[in-house]
């Protein structure tokens, strides 16, 4: 039977100016380049000015997407962008993306799920182009997690970096099968009980204050790996597909370390994974956007292939899709 699909018609990214490598921050705090590699993976991460604010990001990934996609801002009426370091409280973030491409129509919105917040972007625009309601959305996944960092805490400040990424969906028919094109199934999950293990410890509802990033780093990683099969083994389940069958594995760049042990523990093999959490550190809602567009950039994603993205963030909030790209 035919259905919508929410097809990718076009993906980018961007990544603040300053470069802030593993050698940077052993002058900063107690902690060595090969400490940092061996538990991480991460050898650097981008770090904005006081000029580049989470919009101004997420407006430069945009503008990217929608170049790669061939088209303006009046095609598109949906603007989700997926934040935890908006530039204010209100309006939102999204807005501002909105206006800064020039787009005067349609609705645009903050979605927030912290690492997982791509995700539920994606899920929530697929939703969206399903129903009829619009028929192309700009997805933004932008951050700041330099601003809320405690930099004297060499356990989290080594982990995160700053940056955005974008993708354009379009409503096009398909035959309703896992050959069409475009986001086959979405799976989300949330958890609430595990907030103490990654949170930020402030808020204009409770103390007023922005706060800072507080983490349980062993149990995030124990948690990381073992709650993110079921959405995975969902998504193969949903469509008929199998881990052999997808072309690539796109996970959010936490940390290497649970990157690998999350394929390994799916029958991923290690060559359809993207990693860039070497190069980007760990970007909240813009990590996975920001692995697609270097993996299409640099022709690995291609047209046709069966892409997951997955991911776990603070709450716990976590989530998969299966794409045919």
């Amino acid at each position: 039977m035919k259905r919508i699909r929410s097809v990718v018609r076009g993906v980018g990214s961007y990544l603040p100016r300053r470069k802030l490598t593993n050698q940077d921050l052993e002058k900063l705090v107690d902690t060595s380049h090969d400490w940092i590699v061996q538990r991480t993976g991460i050898e650097a991460r981008h770090i904005a000015d006081d000029d580049e604010t989470t919009s101004v990001l997420g407006i430069k990934a945009a503008e990217a997407a929608l170049a790669d996609a061939g088209l303006r801002a009046e095609d598109i009426d949906l603007v989700i962008c997926a934040t935890s370091t908006p530039d204010y409280t209100f309006p939102s973030t999204a807005t501002m993306i909105q206006t800064g491409i020039g787009m005067t129509h349609g609705a645009a919105f903050d979605l927030q799920a912290v690492c997982t917040g791509f995700v539920y972007a994606v899920a929530t625009a697929d939703k969206f182009l399903q129903s009829g309601s619009h028929k192309r959305a700009l997805v933004v996944g932008a951050e700041t997690f330099s601003r809320i960092l405690d930099w004297n805490d060499r356990t989290t400040c080594v982990l995160f970096g700053d940056g955005a990424g974008a993708i354009v969906l379009e409503a096009q028919e398909g035959e309703g099968t896992s050959s069409d094109r475009g986001v086959l199934t979405s799976h989300l999950r949330s958890d609430g009980r595990y907030r103490d293990k990654l949170y930020v410890d402030g808020g204009p509802g409770s103390t007023k204050t922005t706060g800072v990033l507080k983490m349980e780093g062993r149990e995030v990683f124990k948690f990381a790996v073992g709650m993110v099969a079921d959405v995975v083994q969902d998504a193969f389940k949903a469509t008929g597909t199998s881990p052999e069958e997808l072309k690539w594995f796109v996970p959010h760049q936490a940390n290497k370390r649970i990157i690998t042990a999350s394929a390994d523990k799916l029958g991923i093999a290690p060559e359809k994974v993207v990693i860039t959490v070497n190069r980007h550190g760990n970007t909240s809602a813009a990590s996975i956007p920001l692995a697609l567009d270097t993996a299409r950039k640099d022709g690995r994603i291609r047209d046709g292939d069966l892409v997951m993205i997955e991911a776990i963030g603070g709450g716990f909030t976590w989530g998969s899709a299966l794409i045919r790209w």
